[in-house]
């Protein structure tokens, strides 16, 4: 009798060091932070990189970024769960959260939720200078790139050529990854492309490099000065001279990046990743290991976030870093 007491007592035991184990591997099961990007030829993807790298500290916040089409995709990951969040141009983010422009007539995405306003990104309007393109006007009747489906670059192109009154049936339009325009520019069965993203993009200073003879066109004038009027996501920018191979400075337009998430993800976790995004760790990835990344400033982190509120994680941090009040 004596022994199968004693048995059960150990059982008993065992049973409740399992429990114990159990809930400590609970407590440490980390928190899974996934970051959809873009194209690896573009600019999301490796700044989602160096954050991720940055922010993740195992086993309670792992963060990978994710290799996507670009803005309308990552709302679309985000909304579905394939990502916690995602890289998303300021224009893009505004029409998901408020269901205007693009997503005019399709239901609000009202849990979208900022985490941070990252860099101003460039609209690029690569073009053979053996095409003889000087102006986007002269786009008519060229082979044209805007990008693929899923990508914030190719709303920005379509609006573009409305403004300078050139329409998708004017051109000979394809859908390609900037990569993949960039190849077929180079033996000439592409004219022209279009790239929204931080300078320097790797495909267009790959394209520079080899000698191919591009340009990038200006996007300026009474047109651009009234695309930024009727889409006020538009600001005035410049792509410095020098930044590819054999190209002047260009004026263009440009949209700002911005990191969003999901209200469904948990305060706590919002606040940790927000809190690694702006320590000192991160801030030495950024500085070191790309252009852009040094332009990713705590002190504008902020700019332009009206349209998409702060999820309340962001917000907990922001307001301890005196950002708000």
């Amino acid at each position: 009798m004596q022994s199968k007491i004693s048995r059960r007592s150990v059982a008993v035991v065992l049973g409740c060091g399992a429990l114990a184990l159990a809930g400590a591997a609970l407590a440490q099961a980390p928190a899974f932070f996934r970051i959809g990007t873009g194209g690896t030829a573009g600019t999301y993807y490796p700044i989602g990189g160096l954050i991720a790298n940055a922010i993740s500290t195992p086993p309670q916040l792992v963060s990978t970024a994710v290799a996507s089409n670009g803005s309308v995709a990552n709302v679309n990951a985000i909304v579905g769960g394939a990502a916690e969040s995602g890289f998303v141009q300021a224009d893009v983010a505004y029409w998901a959260y408020s269901g205007t422009g693009v997503y005019e007539g399709k239901p609000k995405v009202a849990e979208l939720r900022s985490i941070a306003n990252l860099y101003p990104e460039s609209v690029h309007l690569v073009v053979r200078k053996a095409a003889n393109v000087k102006s986007v006007a002269d786009l008519k009747g060229k082979k044209v790139s805007l990008d693929e489906p899923g990508s914030g670059t190719l709303l920005n192109a379509k609006a573009i050529l409305a403004a300078f009154g050139v329409g998708e049936k004017d051109i000979s339009a394809e859908y390609l990854k900037p990569n993949q325009a960039a190849e077929k520019m180079k033996d000439g069965s592409v004219d022209a492309f279009f790239f929204t993203g931080g300078y320097p993009a790797a495909a267009i200073s790959e394209l520079a490099s080899t000698g191919s003879g591009i340009a990038i066109l200006p996007i300026t004038g009474a047109e651009a000065e009234k695309l930024a009027k009727d889409s006020p996501f538009f600001a005035a920018d410049e792509i410095p001279a020098g930044t590819y191979k054999d190209v002047g400075a260009v004026k263009t337009v440009a949209v700002g990046a911005h990191w969003v998430t999901s209200a469904k993800i948990s305060n706590d976790t919002v606040y940790a990743v927000t809190k690694a995004l702006w320590s000192d760790k991160t801030r030495a990835a950024l500085d070191a290991g790309h252009a852009k990344g040094k332009v990713i400033r705590k002190e504008t982190a902020l700019s332009g976030l009206q349209g998409v509120p702060l999820h309340p994680g962001a917000e907990k941090f922001y307001k301890e870093a005196g950002l708000l009040k």
